[in-house]
């Protein structure tokens, strides 16, 4: 394992909501604390379907990950990994390339504690976990080149992360940055709240999670389409989250009950 020990104490604030616990608590794990469930709960009073986007969001990344392993990708590295719940990642795509290489990374102390989960890689593959923040793109570059081979294609999940990084704390940036280590053949695979469908709940949820501490930056279609102008869109291009390849997965209960308000690509670098 790369990065910090795991059985270093961990330094867990639990004074603020934290959007990995809060993700926990929407899915219905137990690693998440009583702020965690107290502002989902009122991400819910806004809008009873989040639960259903942790999920469908979650299912995003199944369908994409089997699409890349039947493409031929046997790389992956996972930046804002999340608790883990199976099926995770590594496990997706093993079950399709047994060879395959994860790297997840995370900057959630309680992430660190599960990491083991993380790691129960198939004999021929490589699973290992880098504990590191998306805003420290060469330090997780670092990492993930002892386990990676970056002269070959990685895909790039940054998946239900990058609506917590305003433009002003260089969301574009860091992507840019991250994908200009890879070479040409790598994927960017990607989803993303907007508030395009529900503007006034939105705001609303915006202001109480900035008064909590947490950044939620909501991206419009044309706005989450930037973050793939150097890059070509693997068909549909951008969908609403439900609706790329939706024959790679199964439906997740409950995601016909109105449009999702979160878009999901995968692209691929020239």
């Amino acid at each position: 394992m790369t990065g910090q020990d795991p059985t270093t104490p961990l330094d867990i604030d639990t004074s603020r909501p934290h959007p990995a616990r809060m993700y926990d608590w929407y899915l219905g794990g137990k690693d998440n604390y009583p702020v965690d469930e107290e502002m989902g709960r009122q991400m819910l009073a806004l809008d009873p379907r989040v639960p259903v986007m942790a999920r469908v969001n979650r299912a995003f990344m199944h369908r994409a990950t089997r699409w890349l392993a039947k493409n031929g990708v046997r790389q992956f590295l996972d930046i804002g990994t999340g608790i883990p719940t199976e099926p995770n990642l590594h496990q997706v795509a093993q079950q399709i390339a047994p060879d395959a290489r994860v790297v997840y990374c995370d900057n959630d102390p309680i992430v660190l504690a599960h990491a083991a989960a993380l790691l129960r890689s198939t004999p021929e593959g490589v699973t290992e976990y880098l504990q590191a923040d998306v805003r420290d793109p060469a330090t997780i570059v670092e990492g993930a080149r002892k386990i990676l081979d970056f002269d070959r294609p990685v895909a790039l999940s940054l998946i239900a992360l990058l609506h917590f990084i305003s433009d002003e704390d260089g969301a574009h940036e860091l992507v840019d940055r991250l994908l200009a280590e890879l070479p040409s053949g790598s994927y960017l695979m990607m989803t993303h709240a907007t508030a395009d469908f529900t503007p006034e709940e939105s705001a609303v949820a915006t202001e109480k999670l900035k008064a909590a501490g947490v950044t939620l930056a909501l991206r419009s279609r044309e706005e989450f389409t930037r973050f793939f102008d150097a890059l070509d869109l693997v068909e549909p291009g951008v969908a609403v989250v439900p609706e790329w390849h939706p024959e790679l997965g199964d439906p997740v209960p409950g995601q016909d009950d109105g449009v999702i308000p979160g878009y999901g690509a995968v692209a691929r670098k020239r």
